[in-house]
């Protein structure tokens, strides 16, 4: 892995950018070759990627529900979703996300500034 610009680039043709909505990294796969794969502008420093980035998952289970679920407590999943275009530099985050940046536009920071 290796940082350039705003992104880092790891093996496979995919590059990282850290998404503050989230506070982890998010990935995109670039070129030829199978899976998706999104556009990208060649600007690390400003990428523009398309289309959108939608990244599903669930919210991390707290000590307090790790200790529910080892008592034999059913806790469901909470999902969370961020969804984004990432334009010039720029992460516009739509409304769909179900972090605090909904609905902002924030700039791309490196990895060591995040």
């Amino acid at each position: 892995m290796a940082a350039r610009g705003v992104l880092r680039t790891i093996e496979g043709g995919r590059l990282m950018f850290w998404c503050p909505g989230c506070d982890g990294a998010h990935q995109v796969q670039i070129g030829t070759g199978p899976g998706p794969r999104w556009g990208f502008n060649g600007d690390y420093d400003r990428p523009t990627f398309s289309p959108s980035v939608l990244v599903r998952g669930s919210r991390p289970i707290t000590d307090d529900e790790r200790l529910r679920i080892m008592a034999g407590e059913s806790i469901k999943p909470e999902p969370t979703v961020c969804h984004s275009f990432v334009r010039d530099g720029q992460i516009q985050f739509l409304g769909d996300c179900t972090h605090a940046l909904a609905g902002r536009t924030v700039s791309l920071k490196p990895f060591d500034e995040a």
